[in-house]
């Protein structure tokens, strides 16, 4: 296979497996999928979908987050982990989504990102899934089967996200990275990996890979 034969054949297998595509982080706007994806910043989205619930019970916009302290703030998301960084995140970003936004999240990756504790990637997540703008962002799962895949050097999800726009078409970015979140989570995990399942990494994959993956299990 070439590489555009490559590229087509992982878009067709993940369109027959995943053709309806849930998102990972239960959400009811754009504020709410901003904060839970900002919790979920090394922490699980099972472990941000628990824990959610109870702080959007007390603030689920800015005007009543800003409420609460950010001790408060803190109390409820301690399980997510990181939550000192996480609750001034959530309190200072509110503030400014009043005072300078009318209380709405803004629909551009640059303003989200000027947004204390909000990265590239939670900016890409919320202007894709709240705002359907294309936007490819890279979490762990993405960045380890593209290198996977040989699509990308492996250097740093910077590149990774190149690559992957300068490889899929802009039009399906939004559909894309959430259903190879998907297949990597069931099918091409870091830990707990059988490469038989591993129908895409098995047919593409860099050989180098493979062969590791393979001599590892003859220890």
């Amino acid at each position: 296979m070439n590489k555009q034969e490559k590229v087509d054949f992982v878009i067709e297998t993940l369109n027959r497996m995943y053709p309806e595509i849930p998102i990972p982080l239960d959400h009811k706007d754009p504020y709410t999928l901003l904060i839970a994806v900002l919790l979920s910043a090394q922490s699980t989205d099972v472990r941000v979908n628990k824990i959610t619930p109870l702080l959007f019970e007390v603030a689920d916009n800015p005007f009543d987050m800003i409420k609460l302290s950010v001790e408060e703030i803190r109390e409820i998301i301690k399980p997510v982990g990181l939550s000192p960084m996480k609750s001034k995140g959530i309190h200072g970003l509110s503030h400014i989504l009043i005072d300078k936004y009318g209380g709405k999240v803004p629909e551009s990756i640059e303003l989200l990102e000027e947004l204390p504790a909000v990265g590239h990637k939670t900016a890409s997540v919320v202007v894709s899934q709240a705002f359907g703008i294309p936007a490819f962002p890279v979490d762990t799962h993405i960045h380890r089967l593209m290198y996977r895949w040989n699509f990308t050097n492996g250097k740093n999800v910077v590149q990774t996200e190149k690559d992957a726009k300068r490889l899929f078409p802009e039009h399906i970015w939004n559909d894309l990275h959430l259903q190879i979140i998907w297949y990597g989570r069931q099918y091409s995990p870091a830990r707990g990996w059988d490469l038989e399942k591993d129908i895409i990494t098995k047919t593409i994959g860099r050989k180098t890979v493979i062969d590791e993956y393979y001599k590892k299990k003859k220890k």
